[in-house]
């Protein structure tokens, strides 16, 4: 009796896991109270959780407390489904026609996509983006280089001499996601027949590339808030991150705008970029019920996900990022052309995350020259390769 009175209780609400913090947090929050506005038959319970990939492992191995909706990041899906752990979504969104791939930013949507099996809904892509402070592109006769929106490093280069003591052409932040942009530049890859490549000639070229501004001494000083000096009106042009805009435009006298990072040639532009995708881990019992009141929320975000954009993010809803009110976020700069959603790129490696730890973990000192590049990217390789083996150890424990 009171068994069948919990379930009961447990199928009024929706609960749903997602890593949204700080200000995403709180768009989540007030997404989640429109929708519970409009009276749903099951209402949406939204549980920020910072750590939520090490929580998810523990109710997982536990079967106990497993959220029946979660938003996850790209890059984890791979691993997700190879473990058995992700319910297709197709049972949830059955009842929603309009839920399908061709109303979404076609990456966003395909990288839920595994083998013909489709695991998530998107919500957005959240890209790597250059801003530049227009003020410092005119002082400097610099505002050509935007007439292709293709910075070339050789473009760059060219300012060599002519900044003023305490200005600097570019920043390091995000320098690991403008490594992995320079990867797809080049026309390299991460892998190789499913293992990692990270010890590589694309990969050593990547680094010499964005070497070459550091040495010239355009890039901010090692160890200095490249963000904040950006902020501050002393960079021309800042790698952070799409969700960046709402704080940059909170600074009082700084004009900026936004284009693509930085390239080795004009004739290619790549914006990493990764993706927030609903999903529903396994647990033994969801309702048919509770599946079609997920569905229905994630019809109401399809077409209710302007708040989104808020947040900085590029909504993956076609409905959204092509209607007239998207226009007025700066990242709608990403969904302007088919080229530049085409430049948007998502790694689908399985073993990402630890190639992007890798990357992160070593990128500023050689890009410094702290540290000899070849030796470093040896380093590296054993780096995601031990990390390889300790996830393979720990899956068959």
């Amino acid at each position: 009796m009171l068994s069948a009175c919990g379930s009961g209780e447990d199928d009024k609400t929706i609960t749903f896991w997602t890593p949204l913090t700080g200000d995403d947090g709180a768009y989540m929050d007030q997404l989640v109270k429109d929708y519970n506005a409009t009276n749903p038959e099951i209402k949406v319970k939204h549980v920020i959780t910072s750590d939520m990939y090490t929580k998810i492992s523990t109710v997982l191995n536990s079967g106990k407390g497993i959220p029946d909706l979660a938003i996850i990041h790209a890059d984890r899906v791979p691993g997700f489904v190879k473990q058995g752990v992700l319910e297709p979504i197709g049972s949830a969104i059955a009842g929603q026609p309009e839920i399908k791939k061709d109303n979404y930013l076609p990456q966003a949507w395909s990288t839920g996509n595994i083998e013909g099996t489709q695991y998530t809904v998107p919500l957005d892509i959240h890209s790597n983006v250059m801003y530049y402070n227009k003020d410092l592109l005119k002082k400097y006769n610099a505002e050509a280089f935007l007439d292709d929106n293709v910075v070339t490093i050789d473009e760059m280069l060219s300012l060599k001499g002519k900044l003023k003591e305490g200005d600097y052409v570019v920043n390091d932040a995000l320098l690991g996601w403008v490594i992995l942009a320079q990867i797809q530049n080049l026309g390299g890859h991460i892998e190789e027949n499913g293992k990692p490549a990270v010890d590589t000639p694309v990969m050593k070229q990547a680094f010499e590339h964005v070497k070459k501004i550091a040495d010239a001494g355009l890039m901010t000083p090692f160890g200095e808030d490249g963000y904040l000096m950006f902020q501050s009106g002393k960079v021309l042009f800042s790698t952070d991150g799409t969700w960046s805009s709402t704080a940059h435009a909170a600074v009082e006298g700084l004009n900026f705008g936004a284009t693509n990072i930085y390239s080795p040639t004009p004739d290619k532009f790549t914006n990493r970029a990764s993706s927030h995708l609903f999903a529903m881990f396994k647990k033994d019992r969801r309702s048919d019920q509770k599946e079609a009141g997920i569905g229905a929320f994630l019809e109401y975000i399809r077409q209710n996900s302007l708040k989104w954009a808020k947040a900085g993010q590029i909504v993956a809803s076609k409905q959204v990022n092509e209607s007239a009110e998207y226009k007025q976020y700066m990242q709608s700069f990403f969904t302007s052309n088919p080229k530049e959603i085409e430049s948007l790129y998502i790694y689908t490696y399985e073993y990402y995350p630890y190639v992007a730890e890798a990357v992160e973990t070593y990128c500023a000192d050689i890009v410094r020259g702290n540290v000899e590049l070849d030796e470093t990217l040896k380093k590296m390789q054993k780096f995601v390769e031990d990390k390889i083996a300790e996830s393979r150890k720990a899956t068959t424990k």
